[in-house]
């Protein structure tokens, strides 16, 4: 079975969150830091970006919003922490597709990565397989 890649997706520190993607039509880039993100931008086609807001080597969101600033037109998420409205409301004014928080539970995670890469109604990977 062939199942075609419709996107290519850099994750961002989002650690076991990763896995909850692999059932979407996309091919991960899984970096953990900035930096190597940042480099990895250079090197990769990449249709969309997720991140945590806060990153080790990047904090108040640096990276997305260098991100936003050398590359506006690419779809972005951020992930932000829970409660923090200082972390939604920069995040929102930089103009990111979409705020999830880190408490977002798993399916509405991967819905919400679908809807903003266009995949709405996609038939998960896993599902195929069974067929």
């Amino acid at each position: 079975m062939v199942v075609l890649v419709q996107a290519t997706v850099l994750t961002v520190s989002l650690d076991g969150r990763n896995e909850i993607l692999r059932e979407l039509p996309i091919r991960l880039v899984a970096k953990q830091s900035g930096i190597e993100a940042a480099r990895s931008l250079k090197n990769e086609d990449v249709d969309s970006v997720i991140s945590k807001w806060d990153l080790d080597d990047m904090k108040d969101g640096r990276f997305l919003k260098a991100l936003r600033a050398a590359k506006p037109g690419i779809s972005t998420i951020a992930l932000i922490t829970a409660g923090d409205k200082a972390q939604e409301i920069a995040a929102r004014s930089l103009g990111v597709s979409a705020v999830l928080t880190d408490e977002s539970d798993d399916g509405f995670f991967r819905e919400t990565v679908a809807n903003v890469l266009g995949l709405k109604g996609h038939i998960p990977i896993e599902a195929l397989c069974r067929s």
